[in-house]
């Protein structure tokens, strides 16, 4: 039975909103979705999207209002929530949501997660380097215990396939030498799967576009956006797509189904 599951950063749940996103969800026959930079508060999703599209969701907030928060909707309860992973310096910021669908024989986790930037100052790129440092563990870890498929915006473009203009961004945060030996460290070492890259080898394929130059409009892209699986699930992706044809955000959804049921 197939299951269709979406990530997509939203750049703010209100705007996106405004953009057609319910409309869009709505249509799409999704059984789970991640969304990451909801830029909102409980009082400003409650009662408005807390449920979409006959999915119900569980939110990490950020405290900083304005800033960050992920949110993961599901057609199907969850049988455990876990709100953060345990960091003390990026809990706060509302970056980790996981919904556990565990049953006789088998442990199953969806996550929704959204990485650090490191873009705007040295300072952020210091946090984000810590914040990579942390979660490689984490997540191995998790991998030990459970099945996963962690959906979001990882912030980092892998190989020079993975966004438009490689050479001139090779000194930049998101294409930095060390950010990319984490995520070769994670899928070799780590055993974990960059799903859309098993179904799609192809190039520009993007889901992220800069405000500025008129990126959006010349596709001079990055891939930022990941479903990270482990192996038994990976295998049963059997489909992608990265929708285009509405914009909601500065970044597109990335669509992934899967051959499993919750």
């Amino acid at each position: 039975m197939a299951f269709r599951l979406v990530t997509l950063n939203l750049n703010g749940i209100r705007s996106a909103a405004r953009k057609g996103f319910i409309k869009w969800a709505e249509n799409g026959a999704f059984d789970c979705m991640g969304v990451q930079e909801l830029k909102a508060q409980t009082e400003d999703v409650t009662g408005c999207f807390d449920a979409i599209a006959g999915m119900h969701a569980h939110f990490h907030y950020a405290d900083k209002k304005g800033y960050s928060g992920v949110g993961l909707y599901s057609r199907q309860e969850p049988s455990e929530v876990v709100i953060g992973w345990n960091n003390a310096e990026f809990d706060p910021e509302g970056r980790w949501v996981e919904c556990r669908f565990d049953k006789p024989g088998r442990k199953l986790s969806l996550i929704s997660c959204y990485f650090p930037s490191g873009s705007s100052s040295e300072e952020r790129q210091a946090a984000k380097f810590r914040f990579l440092a942390a979660m490689y563990p984490y997540l191995m870890q998790l991998k030990a215990e459970r099945e996963f498929i962690l959906v979001g915006d990882i912030n980092i473009a892998h190989h020079e396939i993975d966004l438009k203009n490689w050479k001139g961004n090779r000194k930049n945060s998101g294409f930095l030498p060390e950010e990319r030996a984490w995520m070769t460290r994670l899928l070799t070492d780590g055993g974990l799967v960059d799903v859309f890259r098993t179904l799609n080898q192809q190039p520009e394929q993007y889901t992220w576009w800069s405000a500025r130059g008129q990126a959006w409009a010349k596709n001079v892209g990055w891939r930022i956006d990941y479903h990270l699986a482990t192996p038994g699930l990976a295998a049963l992706a059997r489909r992608e797509s990265i929708y285009l044809a509405e914009r909601f955000s500065d970044h597109a959804p990335l669509i992934i189904d899967y051959d499993f049921d919750l």
